[in-house]
This record gives structure tokens, C-alpha cells and sequence, in this order.
């Protein structure tokens, strides 16, 4: 499929979703829509493995939203944005493929908010990453404010979003906003090392430990030990557990289904 506002493209197993947005990566709607369509087209190719978000224009991950799409809306328009926002995050959350992201320049914004919702996020050592809405009498809608009182903690999170600024990627990765800052040069490559990397894995595995994670950080521990029961047991059902054991006991390399 073609995109107006994004770069989406795949090799050695990994996907690439880049924002391409002159000049500063601003969601519109046309860019708010493509994403998930992107996403879904990434998830159900049979060659991709792992998924990174990216941006394809230098110095700028994403400004965020465009704020001449907010300039007049109504308050159903508001919601109709949020709604679409929130089924964004859902899908994300839903995935069975491990999400990447690739972070360098200024990130603010929904643009940053979307990959708040991956696995691992790298920074490039000169990126800049803030949610900046208050200044504007708003608040982060892409499942901002409940991912980042995840990632960073009530206080953290809270610190963040009341004073609006911009943090740069050491402060980002003291306090979990971003798991990995490398040199800016680096950043694909580091990258696309790891997403290389995870191709290795079985997917099945990848998707089991991933729903676990997601799912079970939101429930009690009585339910998450019964979603871990229930993805063991499938998994014990699956081909690739028989050849993991044997391999390791063979000393040999798996070969996965």
C-alpha cells in the first residue's frame, strides 16, 4: 500500500513504520489514520517478525500533533480524535509481534505518546523528548497519561506533564522514558542489530511473553499467574518447546517452526 505521510518498508524480517510528514512529522488526520493501517499491514505480513517505529525525516521523530487540525474543533471532534487515538494504543497493546522504536531529533507529542506503547525504545544521544500539551490547556490522548504513570511512576509521570517541557535522552533513560541512548550515528544500526536479533526468536514465544507482560501488569497477580498458566500450556503444545529442549541438549542451533 502506498502512504501519504509515512515511510513503511521491511527487511531481514523487521518492519519499518516512519513517520514522513514535512516538515516536522505534525499528525493531521490523513497521518492519524495511516498509522494503524501501516501497523495492521505490518502485523499480518507473514515476513515481518519485528516492527519499528521510526521517523524518516532528519531532526524531527514528530512535533506532535498538528495544531491547525485542533484549531476550531468541536468537542465531538475532540472526541472522535481521542476515540481514534485510543484504538491506535489498543491495537498496539494487542500485537503479537515485539514493537520497537527509533527516536532521534525532537519527539513531543502524540508522535512520542504512540511509541510509549512499545517494547524498547532506543534515543539518539541528541534527541529531545517531552509531552508539552499543558501549554496548550490539553492533555497527552494517545493513552499518554496512563502510559508514562506505567513506565515512570506516578511521581515521575506527574512531574513530566505539569511542567511541559523537554527532557534530553540521559534524563530520559534515568528515569524510563527511553531503555537505550546511543550515539546519534548509530541509532538505525543499533536498531536494526536488536530487531535482527529478535527475528531469531520463536515467535510464538516473543507473542506469549509479550501478553503476559501487557495483560498481566494490569490485573492481579492470581489472574496474571493464569494468563502465564495458560500461555505455558500452549506453548507446551507448540513444536518449537520440543525443538528448543532438544537443541539446547544437542548443543546445536534450534530450528524454528
Amino acid at each position: 500500500m502506498t502512504y501519504e505521510n509515512l515511510r513503511v518498508h521491511r527487511s531481514e524480517g523487521v518492519g519499518w513504520l516512519e513517520y514522513r510528514r514535512a516538515p516536522r512529522n505534525a499528525f493531521d488526520w490523513g497521518m492519524l489514520r495511516e498509522v494503524p493501517v501501516a501497523l495492521y499491514e505490518l502485523l499480518d505480513a507473514e515476513d515481518v517478525r519485528v516492527i519499528v517505529f521510526a521517523s524518516a525525516i532528519d531532526g524531527w521523530f514528530s512535533s506532535g500533533a498538528d495544531l491547525k487540525t485542533f484549531q476550531g474543533m468541536t468537542p465531538e471532534d475532540v472526541g472522535a480524535w481521542v476515540t481514534t487515538c485510543h484504538s491506535l494504543v489498543r491495537q498496539m497493546r494487542a500485537a503479537t509481534k515485539p514493537l520497537l522504536a527509533a527516536i532521534h531529533g525532537t519527539a513531543v507529542g502524540g508522535g512520542l505518546e504512540i511509541v510509549l506503547h512499545c517494547d524498547v525504545r532506543f534515543a539518539a544521544a541528541a534527541a529531545k523528548l517531552g509531552q508539552p500539551e499543558v501549554n496548550i490547556g490539553f492533555i497527552p490522548p494517545v493513552g499518554g497519561t496512563q502510559a508514562l504513570a506505567r513506565l515512570l511512576g506516578r511521581p515521575r509521570a506527574l512531574r513530566l506533564l505539569y511542567e511541559g517541557g523537554l527532557v534530553s535522552a540521559q534524563e530520559a533513560l534515568a528515569i524510563g522514558l527511553v531503555d537505550i541512548v546511543v550515539p546519534d550515528e548509530d541509532l538505525r544500526g543499533r536498531v536494526t542489530e536488536y530487531a535482527v536479533a529478535l527475528t531469531r526468536k520463536p515467535a510464538t514465544t516473543l507473542a506469549a511473553i509479550r501478553r503476559c507482560v501487557t495483560e498481566g501488569l494490569e490485573t492481579s497477580m492470581e489472574a496474571g499467574l493464569q494468563i502465564e498458566y495458560d500461555a505455558a500450556v500452549a506453548l507446551g503444545r507448540n513444536p518449537n518447546f520440543a525443538e528448543g529442549v532438544n537443541a539446547f541438549l544437542a548443543k546445536r542451533a534450534p530450528e524454528w517452526k
